[in-house]
C-alpha cells in the first residue's frame, strides 16, 4: 500500500489536476492507494483573504463566488451548494463582529481540502474508479491549539486503523490533508506542513511501504535554483539530513512530517507532478551516506549581539540570555561566543528582533546602568547560508573563496555531530555567497566573470579567442568565461548572463555612450558576481586611476596597459598594498614580453633568493622586426616601416613605438618587480626618431618626410662594422640602479644578432647563473601574442580561485 500526497500547485485547474489525476490513474492499476490532497491552487490564500475582508466590513460576496467558479471547474458535476452556504454565514458573522478567532479561521480553511478532495474524488469517478471520500476530521483527534494543533496520537491511530481496516483493495482513498478535530469534535489546522503531515501519520498508522510526495518541483536540490542556477537534485537523503536542511531554510519536508516515518523506516520520494518520470528524491533511513548534500539559506533573520566587560568570567549570562528569550516563545536559530566571554551573538526570526532586544534590555537593566553591558545591537541586515553533511571540508574548500569576493562573515557555528555549518553573512552578498560555496564544493564549474575594456587589435583578439574556445576550456578546466562587459572609449554593454559572437554589433548598437566607470562596478555588485575579473587592454592612464577602486570592489585584474606599473613609484606602491590588503590578484605578464613568461621568471627569481645582477634584451618585438629586416636587407628603412604598420606591429602612431618610451617602460616594470624604486625619468632613453619630427607635426605629416627618415637612419647603418647588426636593447643593471634604453652594433652571431622576425630576447644574468645568462626567447609582438598572453593570465588568475 502507498500514500500518495499532492500539493496545491499540482491541482490548480488545467495540466496540472489532469497531470495528477494521471499518475493517481496510473499507480491505482498497481495496487492499493491513498490520496491525501492540499488545497487546490491559491485557494487557502484565497480563503484567507475572504476571512480578512469580512473581518474589516468589505463586501466578500463577489470574491466569494469567483472562488467558487474555481472549485467547479472541472466538472459539471461538482455540486458546491452547501458549503457555498457554510462559508457565507461564517463570514457574515466575522463581518458582524469586525474580527475572528483562531478557531474560526481554521474552521474556514478547512474548506480548502475538503472542496479540493470532494473534486478529486468526483473526477477520479469519472474516469470509472472505486472511490471513497474520507473527512479526515473523523480520525485526526488534536489538542485545542487551533492553527497549529497537536496530534493525539494514539487515538488518531486507533481511529485510523478502525476505520480502514475493511477497506477494499480495489478502492482509491481520498482524505483530506491538513485538518483535523478536537475531542470535541471543533476543526482544527495541523500549521505548517500540516497535508504533508496528514500523509506520513497515514503512513505510519497503516504500515505503508512508501510515501509519494507529488509537488510542482524535481525534487530537493542542492542549493536553491533561484539563487543557483547549476544547483543539482540530490538524489537520497536520509531523515536527519531532510530534517537539518528543513530546519534551516530548505523547502522540504518539516521535522514533525518525517518523525512518523522514522521508527518503521518508511521511505518518502519527493516528485514533480509536472514531470512525472523524473526520479526525484528518496528520504529513508540510509541516505546516500556521507558527505555535503546541499546549501541551505535562511532569511529574514536579525543577529544580536551582546557585548562588554561585566561578561567577562561572569557564569550564567548565556543562561540568563536564553532563558529571558525562551519565556517569551523567541526561538534561538545560531549561537556563537567569543572564547573570552565578552561578546554573544545569535540569530533569531527578523520579526522578533525587537522585542528580543527589549526582553535582553529588561534581564540585563542593573548591568546597562553599570556599565558592564555597553551594546545590545541589533543587524537585521544578514542571512544564514548553512552547509549540510557529513565530512566537511567547507572551510578548506570555499572561506577563502568567500574572503577574495569580499563577503563578510559575522557569525560562523559548526555543529557538534558535524552535520552541518553555518554563517551568518551580509544578506546582499547572500546570491554571490552561495554560487562561490556551491561551486567551490560541488564542482559543478568555476566561473569567472569578465569585465573587458578595449576593443583595439589586442582586446578585439582576445575577445574572439575566449569566444572561439570557452566551451573548450569548459570542458577541459570546468571554467566558465563569462563576458559580463566590453567597452572601449566610447561605448559599454553588458549583459549578467555573457555576451556572445555578436559582440560588436551589440556594442554598436546598443552600446551605452558617455557610460562611467562606476556603472560597471555598480552593476556587477547589483547582480552579485562572483569572482570579477577587470581586463584592461587599453592604454588609457585614466582607466588605471580606477585600479584601486577595483580591488577594493574585490576585483581582480589582468592588464596589457603597462600604465599602472609605471606611474610614479607612490601609486604603484599604493597599488600593491591595496591589493594586498583585499586578497587580489593583478597579472601582467604581457606588459614586457608580449607571450613570453618573462615577468613570471623574474618574480620567481628573485622570490627565490637569487641575486638578478642584470637583465638586457630586445623588448619590444615591433623594433625587433624592423630591425631584423633593416640590417640585413638593402631596403629603405621607410618602407620596412610601413610594412610593420601594416603587419600591425606598431602603434596607430608609430613614434609611440620609435620614441622608445615603451622599452623605457618595459624596463622599469622589470626593475620594480626585483624591488628597485625608480621612477620613469630616471630611464635613459635614446629616442630613435629624427629631432625634427619628434613634436608639431600630424601622423600623417610624419609619414610624409619620407627622405628624412631614411637618412637618419642610413647613418646608423652605414657605421656598422662587417658582421654587425643594429638591436634597440634595454639594459638593467641591478647593481648599480642604471636603466638604459638604445640603439646598438651587436656581432651578427651573438644571440641577439640571431634573433628573426619579431622575435624578442631577454638575458637574465643572475648570481646562480654567472657569466651565462638565462635566456628567454620568442614572439615579442603582434596582437594575437599578446592576447594569447593575456588570456594565459586569466587562466593562471582561475586556477587560484
Amino acid at each position: 500500500m502507498k500514500v500518495l500526497k499532492f500539493g496545491g500547485k499540482s491541482l490548480a485547474n488545467g495540466d496540472a489536476l489532469k497531470n495528477a489525476l494521471d499518475i493517481i490513474s496510473r499507480e491505482a492499476v498497481k495496487g492499493k492507494i491513498f490520496i491525501v490532497f492540499s488545497a487546490r491552487g491559491n485557494s487557502t490564500n484565497e480563503l484567507e483573504a475572504l476571512l480578512e475582508a469580512a473581518a474589516r466590513g468589505e463586501e466578500f460576496r463577489s470574491n466569494l463566488k469567483k472562488f467558487f467558479a474555481y472549485q467547479t471547474f472541472p466538472s459539471s458535476a461538482l455540486d458546491f451548494k452547501n458549503e457555498y452556504q457554510e462559508i457565507e454565514q461564517l463570514l457574515e458573522g466575522v463581518s458582524l463582529l469586525g474580527e475572528y478567532s483562531l478557531k474560526i479561521k481554521d474552521r474556514l480553511l478547512a474548506y480548502g481540502e475538503l472542496l479540493s478532495c470532494k473534486t478529486a474524488a468526483r473526477l477520479l469517478a469519472e474516469r470509472g474508479f472505486n472511490v471513497r471520500f474520507t473527512d479526515s476530521r473523523k480520525l485526526i483527534k488534536t489538542d485545542e491549539k487551533y492553527g497549529s494543533a497537536l496530534v493525539l496520537l494514539d487515538i488518531s491511530e486507533k481511529n485510523v486503523k478502525e476505520y480502514f481496516k475493511d477497506a477494499k483493495p480495489d478502492t482509491i482513498e481520498v482524505v483530506t490533508g491538513f485538518i483535523g478535530s478536537n475531542l470535541q469534535n471543533q476543526t482544527t489546522t495541523l500549521g505548517r506542513n500540516g497535508s504533508n503531515y496528514s500523509a506520513t501519520l497515514l503512513a505510519s498508522f497503516l504500515d505503508a511501504e512508501e510515501v509519494q510526495n507529488w509537488t510542482n518541483v524535481n525534487g530537493v536540490y542542492t542549493a536553491n535554483p533561484e539563487l543557483v542556477p547549476d544547483a543539482q537534485i540530490i538524489q537520497s537523503l536520509s531523515y536527519r539530513e531532510a530534517n537539518e536542511l528543513a530546519n534551516f531554510g530548505t523547502n522540504v519536508l518539516h521535522a514533525k512530517t518525517i518523525l512518523p516515518l522514522v521508527e518503521k523506516k518508511i521511505p518518502i520520494k519527493i516528485l514533480n507532478s509536472f514531470n512525472p518520470e523524473g526520479s526525484g528524491t528518496l528520504i529513508n533511513d540510509k541516505g546516500s551516506g556521507k558527505g555535503i548534500k546541499a546549501v541551505s539559506v535562511i532569511r529574514k533573520v536579525a543577529l544580536i549581539g551582546i557585548e562588554g566587560r561585566g561578561l567577562l568570567g561572569r557564569v550564567g549570562i548565556d543562561g540568563r540570555i536564553f532563558s529571558a528569550l525562551s519565556r517569551e516563545g523567541i526561538s534561538v536559530r545560531i549561537i556563537s561566543q567569543a572564547s573570552s566571554e565578552r561578546g554573544i551573538g545569535f540569530i533569531v526570526d527578523q520579526e522578533n528582533a525587537e522585542k528580543a532586544r527589549t526582553i535582553l534590555s529588561n534581564e540585563f537593566a542593573r548591568e546597562i546602568e553599570l556599565l558592564d553591558i555597553s551594546e545590545i545591537g541589533i543587524n537585521t541586515d544578514v542571512a544564514v547560508v548553512s552547509v549540510i553533511g557529513k565530512n566537511l571540508n567547507f572551510l578548506d574548500q570555499s572561506y577563502g573563496a568567500l574572503r577574495r569576493n569580499g563577503v563578510r562573515i559575522y557569525l560562523l557555528n559548526n555543529t557538534i555531530n558535524g552535520e552541518h555549518i553555518s554563517l551568518v553573512i551580509d544578506v546582499r552578498d547572500l546570491k554571490k555567497a552561495v554560487n562561490v560555496i556551491h561551486g567551490h564544493i560541488f564542482g559543478a564549474f568555476r566561473k569567472l566573470n569578465l569585465l573587458l575594456f578595449g576593443k583595439g587589435n589586442v582586446g578585439s583578439a582576445l575577445i574572439d579567442q575566449i569566444i572561439n574556445t570557452r566551451e573548450r576550456v569548459f570542458e577541459r578546466r570546468n571554467l566558465k568565461l563569462n563576458l559580463v562587459a566590453i567597452a572601449d572609449s566610447k561605448r559599454l554593454v553588458l549583459s549578467a548572463n555573457g555576451l556572445d559572437k555578436e559582440w560588436k554589433q551589440q556594442l554598436l548598437t546598443e552600446g551605452k555612450q558617455n557610460y562611467k566607470v562606476e556603472e560597471i562596478i555598480a552593476f556587477a555588485k547589483e547582480h552579485h558576481l562572483e569572482n570579477v575579473v577587470v581586463v584592461d587592454n587599453t592604454a588609457s592612464k585614466e582607466l588605471v586611476d580606477f585600479y584601486p577602486l577595483f580591488a577594493e570592489s574585490n576585483f581582480d585584474i589582468v592588464a596589457s596597459n603597462k600604465h599602472a606599473n609605471t606611474r610614479e613609484y607612490a601609486f604603484y606602491s599604493s597599488l600593491r598594498k591595496i591589493l594586498k590588503k583585499k586578497q587580489r590578484t593583478f597579472l601582467y605578464e604581457t606588459n614586457v614580453g608580449a607571450g613570453l613568461p618573462l615577468i613570471d621568471t623574474i618574480k620567481l627569481l628573485h622570490v627565490s633568493g637569487d641575486r638578478i645582477q642584470r637583465i638586457r634584451g630586445v623588448f619590444s618585438g615591433t623594433l625587433s622586426y624592423i630591425f631584423n629586416q633593416y640590417s640585413e636587407s638593402d631596403r629603405e628603412f621607410y618602407s620596412i616601416l610601413l610594412d610593420a604598420v601594416k603587419k600591425g606591429f606598431t602603434e596607430p602612431d608609430p613614434r609611440e613605438d620609435l620614441s622608445g618610451n615603451d622599452v623605457g617602460r618595459k624596463l622599469l616594470i622589470l626593475a620594480r618587480e626585483i624591488d628597485l624604486k625608480n621612477e620613469f625619468e630616471e630611464v635613459k632613453i635614446e629616442s630613435l626618431i629624427p629631432p625634427g619630427m619628434r613634436n608639431g607635426i600630424t601622423v600623417d605629416e610624419f609619414f610624409s618626410r619620407e627622405q628624412e627618415l631614411n637618412d637618419w637612419f642610413d647613418k646608423r647603418k652605414k657605421a656598422l662594422n662587417p658582421g654587425e647588426v643594429l638591436r634597440y636593447v634595454g639594459e638593467l643593471d641591478a647593481e648599480k640602479g642604471t636603466l638604459e634604453v638604445k640603439l646598438v652594433a651587436v656581432p651578427k652571431e651573438s644571440t641577439m644578432g640571431e634573433i628573426r622576425g619579431a622575435d624578442s630576447i631577454f638575458e637574465i644574468y643572475t648570481e646562480s647563473y654567472g657569466d651565462n645568462p638565462l635566456v628567454i626567447l620568442g614572439a615579442g609582438a603582434g596582437a594575437q601574442v599578446t592576447a594569447r598572453g593575456v588570456y594565459s593570465d586569466i587562466l593562471r588568475l582561475a586556477e587560484t580561485l
